[in-house]
């Protein structure tokens, strides 16, 4: 796809793909790059930060000789979660009624 995705939406995404079922990162990367071309050295920071402000957890499982760090999403996660979905919401139905021209330009002028 051509439009690039924001730290946000990846943020969105990567909650929304944690809350199916347990994940690590390269599972995460595969995932997100089914909608947009993005690179280990811009995933491994984002989800270092959702970690860090406490919306995943992680723990580590053995899998063919090799530890893998997975990552679970918090309650705190679940509701920051809701946050990201709404916006994208009321972000998207106000992009869909600008492209689809029913946004009115003269509004609030």
């Amino acid at each position: 796809m051509y439009y690039p995705l924001s730290a946000l939406l990846i943020e969105c995404l990567i909650l929304s793909i944690v809350k199916e079922h347990d994940s690590y990162g390269y599972d995460i990367s595969q995932t997100i790059k089914q909608v947009a071309s993005i690179k280990e050295s811009t995933l491994y920071p984002i989800l270092k930060r959702l970690e860090q402000a406490g919306y995943l957890t992680t723990y580590s499982q053995a899998y063919n000789n090799r530890t893998r760090k997975y990552y679970a999403l918090t309650d705190a996660g679940e509701k920051q979660l809701l946050y990201l979905q709404n916006e994208w919401r009321e972000y998207r139905d106000a992009i869909d009624r600008i492209i689809e021209g029913s946004e009115h330009h003269d509004e609030g002028l």
